[in-house]
């Protein structure tokens, strides 16, 4: 979905929106852990994508391995996840303030103080979970 529908879509939400980010390339068995784990955290897991042009300027030529159709497919497909957003820009900084979730979660490969976004989150929750 795009920002402005994810966006719209965030506003209906009700309960407790939990947000991740990341490019997803080559899912494997620890980012589903990450994805099962944030989605028990709250009613709802929105997860932001990084584009295919965003993957490029952050990883170089060559990836994404996955075009973004494909990443934005299997990880729709996914029970845990109930949004997919794609953004552009190489952090997911300006869809956080967009969306404001309520719990924001990221792999354990991060310090909480690294995490994008964690101090517009910080108020309300942040998690760093240990999978991967």
């Amino acid at each position: 979905m795009s920002r402005d529908e994810a966006v719209r879509w965030r506003a209906a939400r009700t309960g407790v929106v939990v947000f991740t980010n990341g490019v997803f390339d080559l899912l494997h068995a620890g980012h589903v852990d990450v994805l099962v784990a944030a989605r028990s955290m709250g009613d709802a897991l929105v997860v932001g994508v990084n584009s295919d042009a965003s993957v490029r300027m952050l990883k170089g030529a060559g990836r994404p391995v996955r075009s973004q159709a494909d990443r934005l497919h299997v990880l729709g497909a996914l029970e845990a996840v109930d949004a997919v957003v794609v953004f552009d820009e190489e952090t997911p900084l300006e869809l956080i303030r967009a969306l404001q979730p309520d719990v924001l979660v990221k792999g354990g490969d991060y310090a909480p103080g690294d995490v994008v976004g964690g101090p517009e989150v910080e108020a309300r929750r942040l998690v760093i979970t240990t999978s991967y």
